[in-house]
């Protein structure tokens, strides 16, 4: 029986080679390659960044910052470059939740069955 890391291996080999994810490659280095879409994109980066750290921190985000993401949010939505990124990422990380949910499978059948027995 071969190792499970082999097959976690392959998986990722897989991914890398796929089609979805070479589209997102590609989106990226063309968003990286533009001065402004890059700046934007980082701009946008950071402030999710940012606010993430403060809710996980359990820290309250003012109106301002909520405005100012909203703004940031608009124009990298207009940036067709970037809308082009975004696009891709959602579509490979449909892909991987699929995957991940199908790897899980067995831990939610054995905490399922658990759970039916109480």
């Amino acid at each position: 029986m071969s190792n499970i890391y082999d097959h976690a291996y392959h998986l990722e080999k897989a991914i890398r080679e796929s089609t979805d994810f070479q589209n997102l490659k590609s989106a990226y280095e063309a968003v990286m390659n533009d001065p402004e879409s890059k700046q934007m994109f980082e701009s946008f980066r950071d402030t999710q960044l940012n606010l993430q750290e403060k809710q996980m921190q359990g820290l309250d985000i003012t109106d301002e910052e909520v405005e100012k993401a909203r703004n940031v949010v608009e124009l990298v939505q207009d940036n067709p470059t970037i809308a082009k990124l975004m696009e891709e990422e959602q579509r490979l990380n449909v892909i991987i939740g699929d995957i991940s949910s199908i790897i899980t499978k067995p831990l939610e059948e054995v905490y399922g069955f658990n759970q039916d027995e109480q």
